[in-house]
C-alpha cells in the first residue's frame, strides 16, 4: 500500500511540474552612489520578452515629472517618455515588448548623468515550484 502511494505521489508530480508556469526572470538594479540622484531599472518578464521601470528613487520633492529614455546595448530605444511622480518616486513603464536575450537595458533620466543598466537573460522554460 504504500508502494502504491509513492507511485501514485510521484505520477502526480510528474504531470503537475510541466504544466507549471514558466519562472520569471524578474531582476532590479539601481546606481551605486551614496549621494545625489539614484536611479534604478526593473526588468519584468523573461527571456526575450520584457516590460521595463525607469525609477528616480530621490528626486527633489519640487520634482513632478522629468523625461527619461531607454537604451537597448547602448541604442536609443523610441523617444524620450514622461515620467511622473508617484508617491516619492518619478517612474515610468514600457509595457513588455521584445528586447532580445542577453542585451544590455539602461534608463536615463534628463539632466541627471547616472544611468541604471541591467541585462536580460535567456532562462529557457523552467517551471517553478
Amino acid at each position: 500500500m504504500k508502494r502504491l502511494l509513492s507511485l501514485s505521489t510521484a505520477l502526480a508530480l510528474a504531470v503537475v511540474v510541466p504544466i507549471a508556469a514558466p519562472a520569471a526572470a524578474d531582476t532590479s538594479a539601481c546606481t551605486h552612489h551614496w549621494s545625489g540622484p539614484q536611479i534604478c531599472i526593473r526588468l519584468e518578464g523573461r527571456n526575450h520578452w520584457n516590460s521595463v521601470t525607469g525609477i528616480w528613487a530621490n528626486p527633489p520633492a519640487r520634482a513632478g515629472m522629468r523625461k527619461v529614455r531607454l537604451f537597448l546595448n547602448g541604442h536609443r530605444f523610441g523617444s524620450a517618455q514622461t515620467a511622473r511622480r508617484v508617491g516619492a518616486t518619478l517612474s515610468y513603464h514600457w509595457s513588455g515588448f521584445d528586447t532580445g536575450t542577453d542585451t544590455e537595458v539602461c534608463v536615463r533620466f534628463k539632466g541627471i548623468n547616472r544611468v541604471a543598466c541591467d541585462t536580460t537573460k535567456y532562462i529557457g522554460n523552467r517551471a517553478s515550484l
